[in-house]
């Protein structure tokens, strides 16, 4: 009886060892978590690729002056994004100039907005207009390319017209000027329509250059950073819409 005792006694110790054990809940794992740090958002990339001659890269206004790094401020000033601009234009480019530049530099087609301001040279150095007609098609297909081979993020823009500047006015044939203007938008509008392409007219801004001097720049001849401004104020609308998009 004694042993049978000892034995139950002992038992029960062990039981009460192994019911004290278990009713400690607390996760060794958990009790003490590590904290975690949150992660910081990716900001947006941005690419905007600007194609075209003397109007796009400029002449004669500051670098922050031109019209493509204005509409980039004012597309930053409603899209908080990193944004990435480049130029391919250089002052007295044809359309054929521009398509052997892009060929050449080879861009990638990651752009998520390219505008397309091309054709015032081929006009001035009197080449065939049938030369425009065949090329101007062919570079708005490479921007569409470019961007990212979707045409809503392509934005034509019309060509200014120099006949009303003070070099225009000194050529003496501004009426045979604004008329070769006319012609060539003509057709980019109409190629731009067809084609589901947004095109924005900025032409009869410059018109005002020689009633209001301040529109043109000081070598007598290019838009001011004001006429680029006036141009920005409406291309905008149309760069928000196809970023968005």
């Amino acid at each position: 009886m004694k042993v049978i005792a000892v034995l139950t006694k002992i038992a029960c110790l062990f039981l009460l060892i192994s019911c004290s054990s278990n009713d400690d809940t607390t996760d060794p794992v958990n009790a003490n978590p590590v904290p975690t740090t949150p992660t910081t958002p990716t900001a947006r990339q941005i690419k905007y690729l600007a194609l075209g001659d003397s109007y796009t890269i400029g002449q004669s206004v500051c670098e922050t002056c031109r019209f493509p790094f204005q509409l980039k401020e004012s597309i930053a000033n409603n899209i908080t994004a990193n944004y990435d601009l480049q130029i391919i234009a250089q002052t007295g480019w044809t359309t054929t100039n521009l398509k052997n530049a892009i060929a050449a530099q080879n861009p990638p087609n990651t752009f998520d907005l390219v505008t397309l301001l091309i054709g015032v040279n081929n006009q001035y150095q009197g080449k065939p207009f049938s030369l425009y007609q065949q090329e101007f098609p062919e570079l708005v297909t490479m921007a569409t390319i470019l961007a990212k081979g979707d045409k809503n993020n392509v934005i034509i823009v019309s060509i200014p017209d120099y006949a009303y500047t003070p070099y225009g006015e000194g050529a003496g044939n501004q009426a045979a000027i604004s008329a070769g203007i006319d012609q060539y938008n003509n057709f980019a509008r109409n190629y731009a329509e067809n084609n589901g392409i947004v095109f924005v007219n900025i032409t009869d801004i410059t018109r005002e250059g020689l009633n209001n001097p301040a529109l043109v720049a000081s070598d007598g001849l290019h838009p001011s950073e004001l006429a680029y401004a006036q141009f920005v104020e409406r291309i905008v609308p149309k760069a928000l819409t196809a970023i968005r998009n």
